[in-house]
């Protein structure tokens, strides 16, 4: 934990001048693509997303591989070759990526009226196009905001956001990649923040358990926070449907 003691100046600013409960600026749109059943882009900080959603539609590989009374919902994550300088952290259908997918399948099927969709499919496709700090958390807000161009119902926003410490005591929330790789653990968690559940919690390392309540508690409001400008957003492009504006920002 020693490593993250200048993650915050003497006047309380992190390396990129946010405050510690600060939020990296995010930028959105939904339907940026007419091919897809709903689509969206999320810029969060600089970490740059993709998200296409098909169906529902029939179960590919036959009616023996449905559910007879909820839908399937399958999740693939990628990043682009171009989204680092890092060749080995670009997965694309290695155990990273796998893992990725499975734990944003488990996030969307907390939230999808999948029960509607019986014997049907529903894709849902990420890729990031550059990487900088909570890759997992912006493919989880962007693939919401698919799901609700696409018409999907949901029970409601599934949202993440990521915690740590700052000088060994005060945590701060959306961590940037420059913070992960200087600072101490990372704590994830994908919540439905009107509800208060927790559908993922991931660490990078163990946390005190002194630590990990406030890391906890302030991830939890950083999923309430970012929940507030995707529904921005949604607004924002029902009002504007059909145009070539709807992009949402925070400064």
């Amino acid at each position: 934990m020693s490593r993250n003691r200048d993650l915050l100046s003497k006047i309380g600013l992190r390396l990129d001048g946010r405050r510690p409960d600060e939020l990296r600026r995010i930028r959105c749109k939904l339907g940026v693509f007419t091919e897809p059943d709903g689509s969206a882009y999320l810029e969060q900080g600089l970490t740059k997303v993709l998200a296409a959603v098909y169906g529902p539609h029939q179960v590919r590989g036959g009616r023996s591989k449905a559910q007879h009374d909820t839908a399937i919902i399958n999740c693939q994550f990628s990043m682009a070759v171009f989204s680092t300088t890092d060749r080995k952290k670009r997965p694309r259908g290695d155990r990273k990526s796998t893992e990725l997918s499975m734990h944003l399948q488990q996030a969307l099927e907390a939230v999808i009226k999948s029960e509607l969709y019986p014997w049907s499919q529903i894709d849902v496709y990420v890729e990031v196009l550059h990487a900088d700090g909570g890759i997992y958390t912006a493919c989880v807000n962007a693939a919401t905001l698919a799901l609700i161009d696409a018409g999907i119902p949901l029970k409601e926003y599934v949202c993440a956001c990521t915690a740590s410490l700052a000088n060994n005591d005060v945590p701060m929330i959306d961590i940037s990649h420059q913070e992960e790789i200087i600072g101490g653990p990372t704590l994830t968690v994908a919540a439905l923040p009107m509800s208060g559940k927790i559908v993922l919690m991931e660490m990078s390392q163990r946390f005190h358990m002194d630590h990990l309540e406030k890391v906890l508690n302030k991830a939890l409001q950083g999923c309430k926070d970012i929940r507030q400008i995707l529904d921005e957003a949604v607004r924002l492009h029902v009002r504007d449907i059909g145009s070539s504006t709807g992009w949402a920002n925070t400064s």
